[in-house]
């Protein structure tokens, strides 16, 4: 019996997904814990991989569908096995719909009933012509006998007939195309293949699919628009409706082709470029705006003298590989604070306090103009350099887009670091449900006064607590954060 492959949960927060991309073709073996589909989350590009052995008998979710968390997307059973509703989800969405296939000869009855239709259409518009023939004699006589003004209403009355007549062939020609291939046979292709090759105007029947079992997908569709290959061949022309009537829908056609990019009209800021968010920028913009409504934050500042970690650092580059950076000295001091102060390690949920036994910091970490956090596990029973490895380690993930779902989930607490660009303090937003984010500056020496009262250059960093009020008040996050500067400025308790 076929199991059904659903949209995964892949994350803490994610509700829907993308299909991006198949690693497995439809009708190929599927074994348990190979790499099935590629999926767009919230949080990042994941690979998704198969929970059971069999064979991919049928593909639901095409590339580029966006599905909500449990609906079908697969079928994997035993290699034979008929799909179960495939055609039927298939087609959903499309103007025509094909009757299913059986023994009792319904098919060829739906067919015989498709074509009658058709020859009535036919003779309708037969009809239809003859009509404005005789209405176009008719008239031209009463021309020649009356007067000017019915000679006008004539020529409008011809006008309309023949632009119905026009609008009647194209209707029946577009009801027609992108559905059914030369040989009367229904094509095979994606919903969003049909549908985008509607809007460009490509005839759908002459594409050759590079999907699993030939089917043409959006690909296929884009790459014969921009050659020029499968345009539709116009028809000829009858009255002087007919090309008005072609030239607006070419124009509605360019529109409805340009959906992520769209420019406006030129003023005083010149041209305006409106580029669409994609889904995990959505997911970011959503989620950020609901914790700047929702969360009352607060944020504390302070200096802290880095000097000795500084030269801490120094002595390590001679014994450890990769040598920890400053941003892991923060991590591995952040850890030993949020296990000594529970409640920032904490969240605000439905009325109740959260309080979590794993220490889990977060790294925020800039990736294709969207924010993904990975996540250091139990960070507060890890060595320094492990920290370092791993932080590395998911950093690279981040950016090669492999980073997995576990990665990216379950954090208790964020640390965001600007200060490679040069930034010496800042503000950021809580990433719910956390209580705390802490936000770190650049490193710089600037002027301090020393135990003798002398103004000397120290190696210093500003460090940005911004708490969310209804978990933490401010001394809590005082005592937190100068809990963080104290196990800085004393590295070596960092290194045990």
């Amino acid at each position: 019996m076929a199991t059904d492959v659903t949209m995964p949960r892949l994350s803490d927060s994610m509700e829907e997904g993308t299909v991006l991309k198949w690693l497995v073709d439809e009708g190929g073996e599927v074994k348990r814990g190979e790499a099935l589909v590629e999926i767009e989350t919230d949080k990042a590009n994941m690979t998704y991989e198969a929970d059971t052995d069999g064979t991919l008998i049928e593909v639901v979710a095409q590339e580029g569908d966006t599905l909500a968390i449990g609906e079908v997307i697969a079928r994997i059973g035993e290699a034979g096995e008929a799909k179960g509703g495939g055609d039927a989800e298939e087609d959903a969405g499309d103007e025509e719909e094909e009757a299913p296939k059986d023994e009792g000869g319904e098919e060829e009855s739906s067919e015989d009933a498709g074509e009658g239709k058709e020859a009535e259409g036919e003779e309708a518009e037969e009809g239809a012509v003859a009509e404005g023939e005789d209405s176009s004699e008719s008239e031209a006589d009463a021309e020649g006998d009356g007067s000017d003004g019915d000679g006008a209403a004539s020529e409008e009355k011809q006008e309309d007939a023949e632009a119905a007549t026009a609008t009647a062939t194209k209707e029946r020609t577009d009801a027609g195309s992108n559905g059914a291939g030369a040989d009367g046979e229904r094509v095979k292709a994606s919903p969003v293949a049909r549908r985008m090759a509607r809007e460009l105007g490509v005839e759908i029947a002459q594409l050759d699919g590079s999907g699993p079992g030939g089917r043409i997908v959006k690909a296929d569709v884009e790459a014969a628009a921009k050659d020029g290959g499968g345009k539709a061949e116009p028809e000829p022309e009858r009255g002087e409706a007919e090309p008005a009537a072609k030239d607006e829908e070419s124009q509605e056609q360019k529109a409805e082709a340009e959906p992520k990019r769209s420019k406006g009209e030129a003023g005083a800021k010149g041209e305006v470029e409106q580029q669409e968010l994609t889904r995990l920028q959505q997911i970011v913009s959503r989620r950020m705006a609901e914790s700047k409504a929702t969360a009352p934050d607060f944020a504390l500042s302070l200096d802290a003298d880095m000097t000795l970690a500084v030269e801490l650092r120094n002595r390590l580059k001679e014994v450890a590989d990769p040598v920890p950076s400053y941003n892991d000295m923060v991590v591995k001091a952040c850890a030993l604070a949020l296990r000594e102060h529970p409640r920032v390690n904490g969240a605000y949920r439905d009325g109740k306090f959260e309080l979590f036994s794993r220490v889990n910091v977060g790294v925020a970490v800039a990736a294709d103009d969207a924010l993904v956090v990975p996540t250091i596990f139990d960070a507060d029973t890890k060595s320094l350099g492990q920290i370092a490895r791993d932080a590395r380690g998911l950093i690279e993930k981040v950016r090669e887009q492999k980073i997995t779902p576990p990665e990216v989930s379950s954090g208790t607490f964020t640390i965001s670091n600007l200060g490679m660009f040069g930034i010496e303090s800042f503000t950021a937003i809580v990433n719910p449900p956390q209580a705390a984010l802490l936000a770190v500056g650049a490193l710089a020496k600037k002027p301090a006064v020393d135990e003798s009262g002398r103004v000397v250059a120290r190696d210093q960093m500003t460090l940005t607590l911004i708490c969310d009020h209804r978990i933490l008040y401010g001394a809590d996050g005082a005592q937190f954060l100068a809990r963080v500067r104290e196990l800085l400025e004393q590295p070596l308790s960092l290194a045990l």
